[in-house]
């Protein structure tokens, strides 16, 4: 099984490596695409740095900097994994790494936004589940200890 983990760079993204993880402690055989997608080039960013190498590079940095604590995280836990940092619109470009590596699934970690905010802003979380062709599992931040005045209040 081949499994595909988009990473951001966030602490919800890495929740789904250590879930990845987990799932392989627990007996699942499965290698791993970590990836990551770089929002496209904006006019604005093409007037400031014209050269499009220039841009090619922030871009290649930002994406190999995002996948740097999965990647480490991958290697401490012996995973098999390959890499990935493309550009475009998030949720499609995941399908089409997932298709390309020919992923059997996705696993993701979950933005801590509300149903509203998802609504307004969209989701690549939501857009994948509803367009990919493969299951995709979202992963969620483990639970919050509760503080000594949270207990109290109750």
């Amino acid at each position: 099984m081949k499994i595909l983990i988009p990473l951001d760079g966030s602490e919800y993204a890495l929740e789904a490596v250590r879930f990845a993880i987990r799932m392989v402690e627990d007996g699942l055989q499965a290698s791993f695409v970590l990836a990551n997608v770089q929002e496209p080039t904006y006019l604005y960013e093409m007037v400031l740095a014209p050269d499009s190498e220039v841009l090619e590079r922030a871009s290649g940095g930002a994406g190999a900097h995002a996948l740097a604590a999965g990647e480490d995280l991958a290697r401490q836990a012996e995973l098999v994994f390959e890499r990935e940092v493309a550009s475009g619109d998030p949720a499609h470009t995941l399908i089409d790494i997932a298709e390309r590596h020919a992923c059997d699934a996705v696993v993701m970690g979950a933005r801590g936004t509300g149903t509203l905010r998802s609504a307004l802003l969209g989701s690549v979380s939501h857009e994948l589940l509803h367009a990919s062709p493969v299951p995709v599992t979202i992963v969620k931040p483990p639970p919050q200890p509760q503080s000594d005045a949270d207990k109290t209040d109750r």
